[in-house]
């Protein structure tokens, strides 16, 4: 049960809330519990929708996003993110389970992504701190700077969400999956 009320309708959302949520339910199909639950603020669904939205513009493919999401939940130990992304990981980027796997532990069968999916985890686990290194890896590997910015952008939008799951324990509208370890 979660911690914060988590309006059940969105008619029950606060009114500034209620139109970012329709649009969600129009895109989607339906508002999961995390929308509702960031909804509680208007503000702060409203900035969530904008960068989700912008970043689906960019240079990163879907299943690159999703792998980084799966990698940031994993380590930050969201519960909700691993159900919400593998569900999407699987159904809508068409991960294997394989690639899920590996994705939750750090890692990608592809070449390419690896090198996003491990620079996410190096900003993750270090605070943003990489080095030089770690950097050029991701250059090496042949993504732009642009694609740089928005790796980092994934990670901290994928934060934000596992932040607020984990701290309200945003009821599990998916198929469960549970973390390996929960994050210290």
């Amino acid at each position: 049960m979660s911690n914060i009320t988590t309006p059940a309708t969105i008619e029950a959302s606060p009114a500034a809330s209620q139109p970012l949520l329709q649009a969600v339910k129009k895109m989607i199909g339906s508002v999961p519990n995390l929308f509702r639950m960031v909804g509680n603020s208007p503000a702060a669904l409203e900035g969530y929708l904008g960068l989700n939205g912008a970043l689906a513009k960019g240079k990163l493919d879907a299943k690159t996003r999703e792998r980084i999401a799966l990698a940031v939940a994993e380590i930050n130990g969201c519960d909700y993110c691993l159900a919400a992304h593998t569900y999407m990981g699987k159904n809508l980027a068409k991960l294997d389970d394989a690639e899920i796997a590996a994705n939750r532990h750090g890692t990608s069968s592809d070449v390419k992504a690896d090198a996003a999916v491990r620079f996410a985890v190096k900003i993750t686990t270090n605070r943003g701190h990489v080095s030089l290194q770690d950097l050029q890896a991701t250059k090496v590997a042949g993504f732009s700077d642009a694609e740089i910015i928005e790796i980092i952008s994934h990670v901290a939008l994928n934060t934000l969400t596992n932040y607020v799951n984990n701290v309200t324990g945003t009821d599990i509208d998916f198929p469960a999956v549970a973390a390996a370890k929960k994050a210290a």
